[in-house]
């Protein structure tokens, strides 16, 4: 992802969020308190770049140390989470590619049900969803993580799509920022 790109990426979201509720425009952190870390993005391609970023940071809501937001509480960091998941998708339905657009529901629901069984194995269907978004080869993997509790096929598909120095460090960023 070019430079460029990145930066506005981040003003995009935050400015957005902002002019759609005054809860999320006092949930913005200070400019200069904001981690700008892609995460899972550079792993795919630029176009989803910034859908993919808008769910992960909804999802650090739920579940993680978000980059962008500090919510008062937990209520708030929950709605803006929900908030920033949907919104996310819309800016992948603009693409009007509709595999993309169901590959991201089965992340979120993937993720939902392995934090609600407790677990954090949920880095391999992040990197594998967005190294393949949009393509249609994440279903058998993915039920091998949603039925065997089994990350290693997600795990192939990224390193395959995306390569392992870039995959491994889109899991080390994301283990920095859900434990």
């Amino acid at each position: 992802m070019q430079t460029s790109l990145r930066a506005e990426l981040w003003d995009v979201i935050a400015a957005e969020a902002a002019s759609e509720s005054p809860l999320w425009a006092a949930a913005l952190r200070p400019s200069d308190r904001r981690e700008l870390e892609p995460v899972f993005s550079p792993l795919g391609e630029d176009r989803y770049a910034l859908g993919l970023e808008t769910i992960y940071e909804g999802y650090l809501l739920h579940y993680g140390r978000p980059r962008l937001f500090s919510p008062a509480d937990g209520d708030t960091a929950l709605l803006l989470g929900d908030y920033l998941f949907a919104h996310g998708l819309v800016r992948i339905a603009r693409l009007r590619i509709v595999q993309a657009v169901g590959d991201l529901a089965e992340l979120i629901s993937l993720c939902g049900q392995i934090r609600a069984e407790g677990r954090s194995d949920d880095g391999a269907a992040w990197a594998a969803t967005a190294a393949c978004l949009g393509r249609g080869d994440l279903d058998e993997a993915r039920a091998a993580m949603r039925h065997d509790r089994d990350s290693a096929p997600l795990l192939a598909l990224a390193h395959a799509t995306a390569g392992s120095d870039a995959v491994e460090s889109a899991l080390g960023g994301h283990r920095r920022r859900v434990s």
